[in-house]
């Protein structure tokens, strides 16, 4: 048996002839105590089974065929008689590098390999080789469930684990090789020899528009140099012909700007196809700015001109983002600037991975893109500012200006580090916008503190004075509730104005100040409207009020160091309050006075009258 099973690795082709002679395996042989035939079997199963590893396609992650000793070549006859494949290069002395089709054949091959949780079989198109695996298969298993040691689950294992190291460590050498191709896109540069003659106008129209973009302008290039040395060659000096042929090449190189420039605002995400254009483009726009100085050209810079489709692109990947009108959505504009950051991050992110990769690195690509962004931006935000009504929305637009912009979130983002760190993150706006922006959420923000007020005072009518209901009291003193409002509303307003700017503190404080010097002669009007002197708490309710702005008064000194003038303001204005209900408890103290000591004369009166009248 163990002779047998040896043979048989050596010589697959007399394996199967003595499987067909002998049949099957006979069941005295399977159940053999003899401990020496077991032994064999085992060594002899084990050699089997490397050969038939060694020749099984798990050996090979990109898939080689498995192939007996009989069809090997033994000799150097049978080694001519199978030549190898022919070199895969563009031309015969060129160096034999795989193609990339091929390679990223083998890789897709080999990924697909690495998801099959089934052992990988072989086709059944090759029937010597699928009667010789099924015989071996039997065979094996046979084998397995008499000695019970290598199981199918153990194979899948070892397959997996051989093919995913076998697939990582391509995926780096492709790597690798991307990065070298990557670096040698500007040294592998040399401009091709400019035709003799070039094609006719039609056919340089042509060629731009479909694509062709370095024949088209190796034409051009030849259509130029006859412009050039056309008026040396002409002896009679013919304007008429200059005229035409400098008109054809306007016409030309303002065909091919187009072009370029739709190359460029389609380059993002980047695909296969402009990923080859791309490069062409590039190599017009160096020689172009090479010879600028020269006759026949346009007269402004390609690479002014590149940087500006930059921008147009970006322009029309940002008008992209939704946007909400103002009546479907309160929260319109935290969406779309939420929006917005993300798709600003998107793009960079494929601008340093992809799309820089296909220009030269003179072009900075990546940093035109990241000022293409503060330039596109900076105004379409002036855009969006004019349909801000809301104080909320004044806040979340110059917080995503001064803070979110910069942060982790979009141009700080951990996937652009670390080129984003040697680029300017400045949004490139006007001179006095941001001024502007903070003067229009202080003016709004004043608007809001004035209603806050006016709901105050309103609140103080429906909960006291309308009901004639008796006031709050604190410690034994009356005191109302609405220096509480007025503080906690002043509060947040400073509070949210640091976390903005610290120089807008100042100026949050000061509109704050400013707007509640009208409160105190605001509200004693309103309580001299719904409260008269005749009423039985009038004096309970001057004495409330009389401890509310004091109280509102001792508070707002905390803001005293920020804007001075503003808190003294403020504070006379409490003062003069406070001065006024004073008088008046005096006023009423002495009418009561007066009316008592009126009512204690007459009641003295009546008795001596009424003692006057009585019998002695």
């Amino acid at each position: 048996m163990s002779q047998m099973m040896e043979k048989s690795t050596e010589n697959p082709s007399e394996d199967r002839a003595s499987f067909k002679s002998n049949g099957s395996i006979k069941s005295d042989e399977k159940l053999s105590t003899d401990g020496g035939t077991k032994l064999g079997r085992l060594r002899s199963f084990r050699k089997s089974i490397q050969h038939a590893t060694q020749k099984s396609p798990l050996s090979s992650v990109k898939g080689s065929k498995v192939t007996s000793k009989s069809d090997t070549p033994t000799n150097e006859s049978d080694s001519a008689a199978s030549p190898p494949p022919p070199s895969p290069s563009l031309s015969a002395g060129s160096p034999a590098t795989p193609l990339k089709n091929n390679q990223k054949k083998e890789d897709d091959e080999a990924d697909a390999s690495f998801r099959i949780s089934k052992p990988l079989t072989r086709s059944k198109t090759d029937p010597g080789i699928s009667k010789f695996s099924n015989s071996f298969m039997k065979r094996g298993a046979s084998i397995r469930r008499s000695l019970k040691m290598v199981t199918k689950k153990d194979t899948d294992k070892v397959s997996t684990k051989v093919i995913s190291e076998a697939s990582v460590e391509e995926d780096m050498e492709k790597k690798e090789e991307e990065e070298v191709l990557r670096e040698e896109i500007e040294d592998c540069y040399v401009l091709p020899s400019i035709p003799l003659t070039p094609l006719s106008v039609m056919e340089i129209n042509k060629l731009i528009e479909t694509g062709e973009l370095e024949e088209a302008h190796l034409n051009l290039l030849a259509l130029r140099q006859e412009f050039q040395q056309q008026p040396q060659s002409c002896s009679d000096g013919s304007a008429m012909e200059l005229a035409t042929r400098e008109k054809d090449l306007n016409l030309l190189y303002g065909t091919m700007r187009e072009k370029v420039s739709n190359i460029v605002c389609d380059s993002n995400p980047l695909s296969d196809k402009n990923k080859k254009l791309l490069l062409q483009m590039a190599r017009v726009i160096q020689e172009e700015e090479k010879r600028a100085r020269e006759p026949g050209g346009l007269k402004d810079s390609w690479m002014d001109a590149w940087r500006e489709s930059v921008s147009v692109g970006v322009q029309v990947k940002v008008q992209s983002v939704h946007l909400d009108r103002v009546e479907q959505n309160s929260a319109w504009l935290a969406v779309h600037l939420g929006l917005l950051g993300k798709v600003i991050v998107e793009d960079l992110e494929n601008v340093k991975q992809e799309l820089r990769w296909s220009y030269p690195p003179s072009f900075k690509v990546f940093s035109t893109y990241v000022r293409g962004y503060n330039r596109v931006v900076a105004q379409h935000l002036k855009k969006l500012e004019q349909q801000v009504t809301e104080l909320k929305d004044f806040y979340g637009l110059l917080d995503w200006i001064i803070n979110k912009y910069k942060s982790e979130r979009i141009m700080g983002s951990l996937s652009l580090q670390p080129d984003i760190q040697d680029e300017s993150t400045d949004l490139q706006l006007e001179e006095n916008f941001l001024k502007q922006v903070k003067e229009k959420y202080c003016r709004r923000m004043q608007e809001e503190l004035r209603m806050i007020q006016g709901r105050v005072i309103e609140l103080e009518n429906e909960e006291v004075w309308k009901d004639g209901k008796a006031p709050k009291k604190e410690d034994n003193f009356p005191i109302s509730s609405f220096p509480i409002d007025i503080l906690t509303s002043v509060k947040s307003f400073v509070l949210n104005s640091i976390k903005l700017d610290a120089q807008l503190e100042k100026k949050v404080v000061s509109s704050c100040l400013e707007e509640l010097k009208q409160f105190p002669n605001g509200f004693e009007k309103a309580f001299s409207q719904h409260c008269t002197s005749h009423q039985p708490l009038w004096t309970e309710y001057r004495i409330t009020y009389i401890n509310s702005f004091a109280s509102l008064k001792k508070h707002m000194e905390e803001y005293k160091e920020t804007c001075e003038d503003g808190v003294n303001g403020f504070q006379k204005a409490v003062d003069s309050l406070i001065d006024k209900l004073m008088r008046d408890l005096e006023d009423q103290f002495k009418e009561d006075v007066e009316v008592r000591q009126s009512s204690e004369s007459y009641v003295v009166q009546d008795i001596k009258l009424r003692k006057g009248n009585l019998p002695i």
